[in-house]
């Protein structure tokens, strides 16, 4: 079939790369460091975008949309963040090209049509979407603002990796505005919430909710929430953040209100976004050698019946008999595709689907149909079974029920047999080196320290869990005293 894929032993990197691929997913593009989401790979995020959009629409947020360009003086306004952007800003100096005079058929960029003020494309919309807010709050009545945006944005990566790190990637950032600190952090810890529970929900993810040190906090904010997952390699991943920026954006750009008091004070920020970036964790997280494994909740199609036969007659049988049992699970809201086409034959197509994941594959023949049975495979353990076509509809729910219960659960027995403790720096790398996952270790809370640990072990502090038991001891680097654990990694 031409469909090899590397294995996860022989070259992790690789078997990513084959299953989004040869998966079906994405393709490489034309553009340095961007790629093309194939119609699978859309499907797969649009159900996420879909569930998604909803939750933050039963949160009481709205969608908008804001403009792709900052002009440069904008996007200064705030230090923090444009200090912590401005070596991945993609940048719009002109606005015309011409005919080159002195080369037929090409192109120049016009001299004279050179921009008044720089545009930044924009990497995140804090500085766009304040520089608008002034406008729209004067009073504590105007608050809150809870606004979302589904868009694109451009953060000019050197080394890219399809869906995980591009150049141009899809997300959505919420963008909220509040009359006090309590509100707007309490906002922030509700997306939280949401990205979590979308994550282990949907995604079968299960996922550790934390703080970023200070060194690792988005630019610009008082504290950077996040979730963080572990990949079957070891390595963690950053699955969303959601951040309180406190009043420093209003600040930035003097966006005050008067309160009920009528006393004027600046407003409180929150910004908090998910990316494209979930695809490649749900491909990392889940799949085996054998190609993609979806979880049924957001998988493109949930079922696919193939039927087998030989000659016309026998095609027109199933086809009658197989209308109706697409009927009954369309019903249920089950997502299925017939596929009846006479250009592979089964076995083609089983492998086909096994390696895109989808959940459920359901084969049925003449014989099959004689004594009233069809032959079901589950994606995630490849187990076989024969069952009755009566109540099929029923018994396919259940099992996708089943498979999307079973895959959280293998990943976070996963994700908790590769948390380690530890003491010692000796022991410290060598769990990385060796079993990777995170590792749970005392740091005296400095930034040299943190930086230091980086430089000698490639590994980060993926965030200081929530709840996090206080805990007296010494830091894993320079033995000085620590109050808590935090949770290490390597990440993608």
């Amino acid at each position: 079939m031409g469909k090899e894929i590397t294995s996860r032993e022989q070259d992790y990197s690789q078997w990513y790369n084959d299953l989004i691929i040869k998966g079906n997913l994405a393709d490489y593009s034309a553009v340095r460091g961007c790629m093309v989401i194939k119609p699978y790979g859309f499907a797969l995020w649009e159900n996420m975008r879909d569930v998604l959009d909803k939750m933050f629409k039963d949160t009481g947020h709205q969608n908008a949309y804001f403009p792709l360009f900052v002009p440069k003086s904008l996007f200064e306004a705030e230090e923090k963040n444009a200090e912590g952007f401005a070596k991945e800003c993609a940048v719009v100096t002109h606005y015309r090209l011409k005919a080159d005079p002195n080369n037929k058929g090409k192109l120049i960029v016009d001299p004279e049509a050179k921009l008044e003020e720089e545009l930044v494309v924009r990497p995140t919309s804090e500085a766009i979407i304040w520089s608008t807010y002034k406008g729209w709050i004067q009073s504590y009545r105007d608050l809150p603002i809870l606004v979302n945006q589904w868009a694109n944005v451009v953060r000019w990566e050197m080394r890219t990796r399809l869906f995980l790190r591009t150049a141009e990637f899809l997300w959505q950032e919420g963008h909220t505005a509040h009359a006090t600190a309590v509100e707007a952090i309490a906002e922030t810890r509700q997306m939280l919430d949401v990205y979590a529970d979308f994550a282990e929900n949907w995604m079968a993810l299960p996922v550790i909710k934390g703080v970023k040190s200070p060194n690792e906090r988005f630019a610009g904010a008082e504290d950077t929430y996040c979730i963080e997952a572990l990949m079957q390699d070891g390595k963690a991943l950053q699955a969303g953040t959601s951040h309180f920026l406190g009043q420093n954006f209003a600040k930035a750009f003097d966006v005050k209100f008067s309160d009920k008091e009528n006393k004027l004070d600046y407003v409180w920020a929150t910004s908090w976004g998910v990316s494209t970036r979930l695809i490649g964790a749900l491909v990392m997280a889940h799949s085996d050698d054998d190609g993609l494994i979806l979880p049924p909740k957001i998988a493109p199609i949930q079922v696919v019946i193939v039927p087998i036969y030989k000659g016309d007659e026998q095609k027109a049988i199933l086809d009658e008999k197989v209308k109706t049992i697409v009927a009954k699970l369309k019903s249920l809201g089950i997502t299925v595709k017939y596929d009846d086409s006479d250009n592979a034959r089964p076995g083609w197509k089983f492998a086909e689907y096994e390696l895109k994941g989808v959940p459920v594959r359901m084969a049925i023949g003449i014989r099959d149909l004689e004594n009233n049975l069809v032959e079901i495979a589950r994606r995630d353990t490849k187990e076989k079974k024969t069952v009755s076509i009566e109540g099929i509809d029923f018994y396919i729910k259940d099992l996708l029920d089943d498979i999307q219960s079973a895959m959280y659960t293998k990943a976070k027995q996963f994700r908790e047999s590769h948390i380690s403790v530890t003491d010692s720096w000796d022991e410290f790398i060598q769990l990385l080196d060796t079993k990777g996952g995170f590792i749970s270790a005392h740091w005296d809370g400095t930034a040299e320290t943190e930086d230091k640990i980086k430089e000698l072990s490639k590994a980060t502090i993926r965030c200081i869990p929530l709840n996090n038991p206080l805990e007296e001891g010494k830091c894993i680097l320079t033995g000085k005293p620590s109050v808590q654990r935090v949770l290490f990694a390597r990440a993608y």
